[in-house]
């Protein structure tokens, strides 16, 4: 965003990775370049046949073309009214022939650029889902929402609206000055004499209105990003009576908008004005020549079709240059999110792939940074038998969920190393790895849908079956039978309509259904009345038996039957023990245990 927008216009480099997109659509798109040539050869050739009509109706002594006689099957064209019949007629067949190839232009290009508009989505979308979960953490949702949706669709502008409409129009231009200076050099000169003006003019016009395209698509970005950033949190908003200050954010991004625009609207409503006046200007002159020094009807007229065929693609060449701009600062921002290298790791070829994983972890000497240097777990070291239970307890920032989070390499480690069944995380099948793991989280995501495809994720390896019986297992079958539609019911948007607790235990089923042979359980109960919890763990005692286990949970009440609590602070490991040997060391676990049970029974009174 840096280099001027001047560079950006020249950027080879730029353009020829957007036309790589091009390459399966590479016929359509020399289609679309030869119909640009046609269409500039054909333009001077309907005002050269009305000249030449006017002359002999006029009874001027005409050349006629041997071309125009060969095409009307070497007609006799001496007399004028055979003339005047056999060139209208050509001209109606030539002007359907014209249009017909104008629309197959338009319609090529634009079906080529929307073509490219959908391959390259698709790319970016990918890319978004492979980057990792750092990426989302630094960048507003909005903003790679602009970069999926209206930055690539500028790019579409690129084809239909920018270099292949400005190369038909600058041949349509060239070509018609040729004709113009081979029938009346010193005619064309007069005509042309207001032309720098337009030149100038063009030029502001094209500077002017390409700063404030750039303030357009900025304000758009700020938008996109505010709306969905509030309308997400929309409930803190309202909880908070927030709205009339939010309200007031809005309208000043919305401000800037408007004003970005009325920029180029100002812009546009001095120029078209201008490129008339010196239209007329270059017409007067036209009139004068020719009228000064008795010249022929059909020369005039064919002389003002001439520099209506310049001045029109004058009038709209300076706005597609700023589309064509704009459609390569789109592609420069689209291309900097291919160009991301910070993505979620992918399998090194002859990634260990073991047909079953037993689930023992060791964490040796583990340090990590969201943000370097700041270090949010410092020296981790532990381990975790195949089978057993490990809860992690400590206050809120204490580091607990960054370590489930390492654990399904969702962040890269600065130092040490992770194991699981004496292999280092690094070395696994990626989606294997993730596959052997199942998490409930405390800030359960449901997208649009059914239940049943957020238990499933739709994946049409789980049946309905299966669906049911985790269901019945966890013993919610019941709750969700009694929602309309039952396991059809269609949760909406983040599943706004289920309560906070219903929410985790869909979650739960989802983790069950996969079979992981490790369970991760962030605050999975944190949410959830007693009598769900009660349910779960029951479910969960049956489940975790056998299964390598680790839990997150600020109430201690949950974890006491695991075989290890380890606890920390700041990132650090203050403790590990069981439940009882913590509590008889009388350090920082057993304070929290008091503090946690001290306000039970300030509750109860």
């Amino acid at each position: 965003m840096a280099d001027s927008p001047k560079k950006k216009i020249f950027d080879f480099s730029l353009l020829r990775r957007v036309f790589r997109f091009v390459k399966p659509y590479r016929s359509f798109f020399y289609i679309s370049l030869l119909l640009a040539i046609v269409m500039a050869v054909f333009a001077p050739v309907r005002p050269y046949l009305i000249q030449l009509t006017i002359d002999k109706a006029t009874g001027k002594h005409v050349f006629v073309p041997h071309w125009l006689e060969w095409v009307l099957f070497k007609t006799d064209l001496s007399d004028a009214s055979r003339f005047i019949i056999g060139v209208s007629i050509f001209q109606v067949i030539f002007l359907f022939v014209e249009t017909t190839i104008r629309f197959l232009f338009t319609f090529i290009t634009a079906w080529m650029g929307q073509s490219v508009v959908k391959d390259m989505r698709n790319t970016v979308y990918q890319k978004i889902l492979s980057l990792n979960l750092s990426q989302f953490d630094k960048t507003p949702i909005g903003t790679l929402t602009t970069r999926t949706i209206n930055d690539i669709e500028s790019i579409n502008d690129i084809f239909s609206d920018g270099l292949i409409p400005i190369i038909a129009d600058l041949l349509t231009i060239l070509i018609t000055l040729g004709t113009m200076f081979w029938i009346d050099w010193r005619l064309t000169l007069i005509s042309l004499v207001p032309f720098p003006i337009m030149i100038v003019a063009t030029y502001y016009f094209k500077e002017s209105v390409n700063k404030s395209f750039i303030r357009v698509r900025n304000a758009v970005a700020a938008l996109n990003a505010f709306v969905q950033e509030h309308i997400t949190g929309m409930q803190v908003v309202q909880a908070f009576a927030a709205e009339e200050r939010e309200f007031t954010k809005f309208k000043k991004i919305n401000t800037e908008h408007r004003n970005a625009n009325i920029k180029a609207i100002f812009a546009y409503s001095v120029f078209f004005p201008v490129v008339e006046v010196v239209l007329a200007v270059s017409m007067g002159l036209l009139v004068w020549w020719i009228a000064d020094r008795s010249l022929d009807a059909g020369l005039l007229v064919a002389f003002i079709l001439y520099l209506n065929q310049i001045f029109r693609p004058l009038r709209v060449i300076a706005d597609k240059f700023n589309v064509l701009q704009m459609g390569m600062i789109a592609a420069e921002r689209v291309l900097k999110v291919l160009d991301n290298e910070d993505v979620t790791p992918v399998s090194k070829p002859g990634a260990y792939l073991p047909a079953e994983i037993k689930g023992d972890i060791d964490f040796k000497a583990v340090s990590f940074a969201y943000n370097e240097p700041d270090y949010v777990l410092k020296n981790i070291s532990f381990s975790v038998k195949a089978g057993e239970t490990v809860a992690l307890v400590g206050h809120t920032g204490s580091g607990k969920t960054s370590i489930i989070s390492l654990l399904n390499r969702l962040y890269h480690i600065q130092e040490g190393t992770i194991s699981i069944d004496g292999v280092n995380i690094e070395d696994y099948d990626i989606d294997r790895l993730r596959g052997s793991i199942g998490v409930v989280l405390q800030d359960v995501f449901l997208f649009s849908g059914s239940v049943m495809d957020n238990i499933t994720l739709r994946n049409p390896a789980i049946s309905r079956e299966q669906v049911i019986n985790a269901a019945k297992m966890i013993g919610v079958d019941e709750f969700i039978n009694q929602l309309p539609g039952g396991y059809d019911y269609n949760v909406m948007e983040r599943g706004s309509t289920l309560s906070l607790g219903q929410r985790q235990l869909l979650s739960f089923i989802r983790a069950l259904l996969y079979n992981p042979s490790i369970l991760i359980l962030d605050e999975a109960t944190s949410s959830i009345d007693t009598e769900s919890e009660l349910l779960i763990e029951k479910a969960t005692d049956t489940l975790i038996s056998g299964r390598t286990s680790v839990i997150i949970a600020h109430r201690l009440s949950t974890i006491r039957k695991a075989d290890k609590i380890i606890v920390l602070d700041k990132g650090e490991i203050r403790e590990s023990g069981t439940h009882e040997e913590l509590l008889q060391l009388g350090g920082f676990y057993a304070k929290l245990h008091e503090m946690q049970f001290d306000k039970k029974k300030a509750v109860m009174v």
